[in-house]
């Protein structure tokens, strides 16, 4: 009985559009890959509290994730790190979008601020990658979005 109620709600809850994961296709996959990517500046230096710097990582995320065919749901760019939500291809492990996304906005914010390459690498070799799972894209929308109401 339990089981049955428990279906029944799910199902309820599915069908509702703001709660339907959106598959996407190739020739010969359909897949649901969402990821949630963290990562910092290397020592966590203050680079990301300049308007232009923040500006030119926003821009080369955004253009690097459409170059991969992935589409970038969700990013905010904190003071010392970055929450970013993408919904990914599956011929990309999350460990090669990692290196491509944040290889593609060190080497632009290098190009375009000088006085912060000279002070070493962009950002850490690390990075914080989860699947978000059944969660909706609007509920990982929303945690990223709110990250700065999260530090008040």
């Amino acid at each position: 009985m339990l089981v049955k109620y428990s279906i029944l709600i799910y199902n309820i809850i599915m069908e509702n559009d703001k709660y339907r994961l959106k598959y996407q296709s190739t020739r010969h996959a359909k897949f649901a890959l969402h990821y949630h990517f963290i990562w910092c500046p290397k020592y966590r230096r203050a680079i990301l509290d300049r308007n232009e710097v923040v500006a030119t990582i926003r821009e080369s995320i955004a253009e690097t994730v459409q170059l991969l065919g992935c589409e970038l749901i969700a990013l905010e760019i904190m003071p010392d790190h970055v929450h970013m939500s993408v919904s990914a291809l599956p011929r990309f492990s999350p460990a090669q979008l990692a290196g491509k996304i944040k290889g593609a906005a060190g080497s632009r914010v290098a190009a375009r601020f000088p006085d912060l390459k000279r002070r070493g690498q962009i950002w850490s070799r690390s990075y914080f990658c989860a699947t978000t799972g059944a969660a909706s894209t609007e509920t990982i929308r929303n945690y990223i979005e709110t990250q700065w109401a999260r530090i008040k």
